[in-house]
């Protein structure tokens, strides 16, 4: 076994040696670009960037015509919430997002707002999942488009995806999903969900970085979406630029390795996924599952370790990589906002861990991280003057902490 271990990959995943092979002739052999139409070599670039179109449609049950590339899925999170709110500004200026989402959701929100977008954040429960009622009671004739994502990033919860796509259906709202963290971990069919629009991203499935795609329904009901880059009309005018035929190519190979080895691998995760689980809630005490593990990602788990501080638990286990919140707000040292609205205080959010196990862990691996966390958890306890306050039945809520 080598260290350091890898277990952040809902950050990122390391590229598939086979997605790379598929990449390697389009950087130096096959170079056209795949709008050139009157040579062989754009002939054989639109060619590949076709196949991989087919191979994604393949894995998510949509057809080749509804994907539009682009650079990944924070770009195809931006074109399909702006570029609906501009097509469809005469019907209605209200969304409806939930307060978990990723930030390339939450951020475009708030842009939109400044713009005289409605739009309303539906809390979660505890266990992380939206409540149905509520979403059905905050959708009014000004509503346009309902946007929540089909996994979470942070604690992995799957949402009730079909049955939002039901309610939306009802009442002629689109439904969009980022659906980054759930494509190729779980099944995901656009069709059998109801869902209209879907952003997606390669690194995310073994795939490279800067390459992703947003699904787009081309009937019942047929969407339009308003570019939100303008230049040569490519991707059917809905994502002008030049397409990245190397790391298309790759997106698709990374999609169809997903599409044939997806049911033994999610099988595989979520059996190291619950070792992990077992040996840190049987041998730790104090520690809380954060999320439904009913409704979860088969790779996930996020777990708060109460009386250890979250970035001394990482500095103690600096030969695995793991994250405490979201990789893309890790730059601040504020509480997760995900596990905030989950009602989790301060102290938990803090000492939270995201575990994400990817294809390349080995149950080897897995034993490593969990003695190694307990060891490093345990440690940490034995220098908290509050766990031991806690373990000696001090109702820690109520003591008065005197001021230096």
């Amino acid at each position: 076994m080598k260290l350091p271990v890898y277990m952040d990959n809902h950050a990122t995943t390391r590229m598939d040696p086979r997605v790379f092979d598929a990449m390697k002739p389009y950087f130096t052999e096959i170079f056209g670009n795949s709008a050139s139409r009157n040579h062989s070599f754009g002939w054989e670039a639109e060619e590949a960037t076709e196949k991989s179109r087919k191979q994604i449609a393949e894995l998510i049950g949509a057809t080749p015509k509804e994907i539009v590339f682009t650079s990944g899925a924070t770009e195809s999170n931006n074109l399909a919430l702006k570029g609906i709110a501009e097509m469809y500004a005469e019907r209605g200026n209200h969304i409806i997002t939930q307060v978990i989402e990723h930030k390339a959701v939450l951020d475009t929100c708030k842009r939109l707002e400044k713009e005289g977008v409605r739009v309303t954040y539906l809390p979660v429960r505890q266990d992380g999942l939206i409540d149905l009622d509520q979403l059905r009671d905050a959708i009014t004739d000004k509503t346009i488009l309902i946007s929540i994502m089909y996994a979470n990033n942070e604690i992995g919860v799957v949402q009730p995806v079909k049955e939002i796509a039901k309610i939306a259906k009802e009442k002629g709202v689109l439904f969009h999903s980022d659906a980054v963290q759930a494509i190729g971990k779980i099944p995901v069919n656009v069709a059998g969900d109801g869902i209209d629009v879907m952003s997606l991203t390669a690194h995310k499935l073994y795939g490279p970085k800067g390459v992703g795609a947003l699904y787009v329904r081309r009937r019942n009901p047929r969407v339009q979406i308003t570019a939100q880059m303008d230049g040569g009309g490519h991707e059917r005018g809905m994502r002008s630029g030049t397409l990245n035929v190397p790391g298309i190519v790759g997106l698709g190979a990374a999609c169809e390795i997903a599409r044939q080895e997806m049911p033994e691998e999610s099988k595989r995760l979520q059996f190291l996924r619950d070792k992990l689980k077992n040996r840190l809630t049987s041998e730790l005490d104090e520690v809380y599952i954060n999320g439904s593990m009913e409704h979860r990602l088969p790779h996930n788990l996020n777990i708060s370790f109460a009386y250890v501080e979250g970035e001394s638990l990482l500095m103690g286990i600096n030969d695995i990589a793991v994250s405490s919140g979201s990789a893309c707000t890790s730059a601040t040292l504020e509480p997760s906002y995900v596990l905030k609205a989950l009602g989790a205080g301060d102290d938990l959010a803090h000492s939270s861990i995201r575990f994400g196990i990817g294809r390349f862990n080995t149950e080897e691996e897995v034993d490593y991280v969990a003695n190694k966390v307990i060891d490093v958890v345990k440690k940490l306890r034995e220098l908290s003057p509050l766990y031991e306050m806690a373990k000696e039945g001090v109702d820690l809520s109520k003591v008065v902490w005197a001021a230096h």
